[in-house]
């Protein structure tokens, strides 16, 4: 496994890759590695010759008051779990890196990034959409491994791939959950006992709307509070907002039909968890 930090030096290991013919398949991640990160790993090896694994906390996504400076950095160990799944090369660029003095581009992304996270994280797309683009040009990847819990990130990504021309295809990995439901993410380690308990029924307010669904119920606004109601019943949480949408476009659902996403963003205190199932509905 080869640990990188230079750009230049990626990118010669990748270019002698290609001319050799060698599929490059590239997991981005902000680090504090969990099963969810080592599913998607998982999926790459079997698909690409070479795993790029990407770690940088990119400070472009994190708006004034949220928690880039606490957000979790276990380096040593994030190492440890690349090197048991064999990656081949991980990179680590430094914010210098990435951003340079004098650095002024950003990517202005559509209304994929308008609702949902994107309403109560203004600017968090278009940071994410800023440094994929810069990574996917850094990596030269033939394909892309995105999680599926993380659903608007996506379809914003899809967008950008298909919009500017990258010659990369997008892989998305289901959710990886908890025993109890709760979906994986580096956030969940910053919930107490109690936040850490009361947070599965998240996963379980989402499979009874889907059980209503799948009986027949089709009216968007009252699937959506009876979701609400459960939370607010056996939780603490503050939630930010609960969606029926259309999987692909985002737009909210009035009646319930076609492929169709259900997702949420909640609080626990300073912490904010999302997560979202989908539904085929005939």
């Amino acid at each position: 496994m080869r640990v990188i930090k230079s750009i230049q030096s990626l990118q010669r290991l990748i270019q002698k890759a290609k001319r050799s013919g060698e599929s490059i398949g590239f997991v981005p991640t902000m680090g504090a590695l969990h099963q969810g990160h080592q599913s998607l790993i998982r999926c790459c090896r079997r698909e690409n010759k070479i795993t790029v694994l990407s770690i940088f906390v990119n400070p472009q996504q994190f708006g004034p008051h949220e928690d880039f400076l606490r957000y979790p950095r276990p380096g040593r160990l994030d190492k440890m779990l690349a090197e048991k799944e064999k990656v081949d090369i991980i990179f680590t660029p430094t914010e210098k890196t990435m951003y340079p003095d004098g650095y002024q581009t950003t990517v202005i992304v559509g209304d994929r990034a308008q609702g949902m996270c994107g309403r109560f994280r203004p600017g968090h797309f278009q940071g994410v959409a800023t440094v994929v683009i810069k990574l996917l040009h850094i990596v030269m990847p033939d394909r892309l491994y995105l999680g599926e819990k993380d659903a608007q990130q996506v379809a914003v990504l899809r967008q950008v791939v298909r919009d500017l021309n990258f010659p990369v295809t997008i892989r998305v990995c289901p959710t990886v959950r908890e025993k109890d439901g709760l979906a994986m993410s580096s956030r969940n380690r910053y919930l107490s006992a109690i936040e850490r308990n009361e947070a599965a029924v998240l996963y379980h307010a989402l499979q009874e709307a889907r059980f209503h669904i799948r009986q027949g119920m089709r009216n968007a606004g009252t699937i959506l509070r009876r979701i609400r109601s459960r939370i607010q019943r056996q939780s603490s949480a503050t939630i930010d907002y609960i969606v029926c949408v259309d999987r692909a476009t985002l737009k909210p659902l009035v009646t319930v039909h076609g492929k169709v996403m259900l997702a949420l963003a909640v609080r626990f205190g300073r912490t904010r968890l999302i997560d979202n199932i989908l539904v085929n509905v005939p």
